[in-house]
């Protein structure tokens, strides 16, 4: 009874999943050695993040700004014709472009932030795996691999950057014709985007612990599945902690350790043991 209260009182881990990056934070504090197996990747994601923000962020900059003129001319075009009765219209219209460059800007710091990850993540995947694998021997007692050669490694590697790369076109090419057609296409589209890009963050994060099982990738996608709605509410705090420009060089290691936990505690547990086939 007193689990199923708590499961309520969690929102059935919606709660839970959004606090695995604070509870990443306190293991650190408790174990002060895994502080030195992020301290190269933050080294990779400072020289990556130069490379994104000084040329992905000033384009993209670039961008925002030629939307900002032309929504600033069509603003302007509306308020002239307007007639006197309805000038108040003018403050209405200013303050919805004020809220229109903040989204856009937003949009902007969670597409840097996401491709800073995805190649943040591939690069420091060696000390990654070393701190996802403390991080279990912490949690459980043990780590578990199923050891493969390197050749095998590295073509998983390959093999589940590019069904990611599919999983993306699959979905995102709808979604981006369907934000073609104003209104409901809009909202189809930015929702359905959002929730692609918080599910490929979440299984970047969770991958580690999963990867050493040698799980294949549709299995693990279905565990995103199946992890709701704490997978989604994981995905989303990860998501707006690696789109802060700055902070995002520590919180990506954060957020890789947050995974490993959430992986031990939420998905290991319940593991069907059909998943451990080899791809």
């Amino acid at each position: 009874m007193g689990k199923i209260i708590r499961k309520i009182l969690g929102g059935f881990g919606t709660l839970s999943g959004a606090s695995y990056p604070l509870r990443a934070l306190l293991t650190f504090k408790r174990h002060p050695r895994l502080w030195k197996f992020i301290a190269v990747p933050i080294l990779v994601n400072f020289v990556v993040a130069i490379a994104l923000y000084g040329g992905l962020l000033f384009f993209g900059w670039q961008i925002v700004n030629g939307l900002e003129m032309d929504l600033a001319l069509w603003l302007d075009r509306i308020t002239t014709n307007l007639p006197q009765w309805l000038s108040f219209l003018e403050y209405a219209i200013t303050g919805l472009f004020f809220v229109l460059r903040f989204i856009l800007i937003i949009i902007l710091l969670v597409a840097t932030g996401f491709v800073l990850t995805q190649f943040g993540v591939l690069l420091g995947a060696p000390w990654y795996g070393q701190l996802s694998e403390q991080l279990e021997k912490i949690r459980t007692g043990k780590v578990e691999i199923i050891e493969i050669n390197i050749v095998s490694d590295l073509g998983r590697a390959i093999l589940y950057e590019l069904k990611k790369l599919v999983l993306i076109a699959i979905v995102g090419i709808p979604l981006l014709v369907s934000g073609l057609f104003p209104g409901v296409g809009t909202v189809i589209s930015t929702v359905g985007s959002f929730i692609l890009t918080v599910t490929i963050v979440s299984l970047d994060f969770l991958d580690s612990p999963l990867e050493r099982r040698r799980l294949r990738f549709r299995h693990k996608l279905s565990i995103v599945g199946r992890s709701l709605p704490a997978s989604a509410t994981f995905g989303v705090v990860c998501l707006g902690l690696i789109s802060i420009p700055l902070v995002n060089l520590v919180t990506i290691p954060l957020c890789v350790a947050s995974g490993t936990l959430f992986v031990c505690d939420r998905i290991l547990p319940r593991l069907p043991r059909h998943y451990f086939l080899k791809s």
